[in-house]
């Protein structure tokens, strides 16, 4: 488990979050959506312990493998970016064959990765998370450079590694069917608070709030 308790985090004069409480399960996929600036990249760099908050806690004892918005590619192969990532194991070769294939990068797998494309370079990111197995994935926007096939591999990808490990995600979207399509639960942030928090066919639906209804009015569900 993950819980968090009395969350601040503050540049400057502007409060960019302000979280009283909220705790994650291991086994749950938890979407998180919102507006640029609403500080969900903030929230996930404060689960992972990339940057550290100005108040409150962050409890748990859980394995986390994070995946940043910018990823840079190390200058070799493909395989080789993936296997550098990859723990001790056995079966290195095998684990990382499956991941490339599933990922769409199996013909690409000896090309120099600085000379991937931004949706190539990002489900390459994510298979250097996916090579590990972990309590929790946090993944800020795993699809943001992605067409629509490389989208639906790197979802696919996500519940095959979730069913496989029982592990929990916790991910950021900018896309409401998205987060109707993975997600067992659904935290709106406004402004660096829980605006809304329960399931997504709920929450998306038939929002709560006036704000809850206005940003869902903007997408096509």
């Amino acid at each position: 488990m993950i819980k968090l308790q009395n969350i601040k985090k503050i540049y400057g004069e502007r409060t960019v979050l302000n979280i009283d409480g909220l705790s994650f399960t291991k086994g749950e996929t938890v979407a998180i959506v919102g507006p640029n600036g609403s500080g969900k990249s903030t929230l996930l760099k404060i689960i992972a312990g990339v940057i550290k908050s100005d108040e409150g806690t962050v409890e748990t004892n859980s394995r986390m493998y994070y995946l940043p918005q910018q990823n840079i590619p190390f200058r070799k192969s493909v395989r080789k970016n993936i296997l550098i990532s990859m723990e001790n194991a056995d079966d290195k070769e095998i684990r990382c064959n499956e991941i490339l294939a599933e990922l769409g990068l199996a013909n690409l797998a000896d090309k120099n990765a600085k000379g991937l494309s931004g949706g190539e370079c990002q489900r390459l990111a994510l298979g250097r998370v996916l090579i590990n197995e972990g309590d929790f994935l946090v993944l800020d926007e795993p699809s943001s450079a992605a067409d629509i096939e490389g989208t639906e591999m790197i979802e696919n990808a996500i519940r095959k590694y979730k069913d496989k490990t029982g592990c929990g995600v916790i991910m950021t979207t900018h896309s409401p069917v998205q987060a109707l399509k993975l997600a067992e639960r659904v935290i709106m942030l406004c402004d660096g608070k829980i605006v809304e928090d329960g399931r997504p066919e709920e929450l998306l639906i038939n929002p709560k709030t006036q704000w809850g209804k206005k940003f869902i009015s903007k997408w096509k569900l």
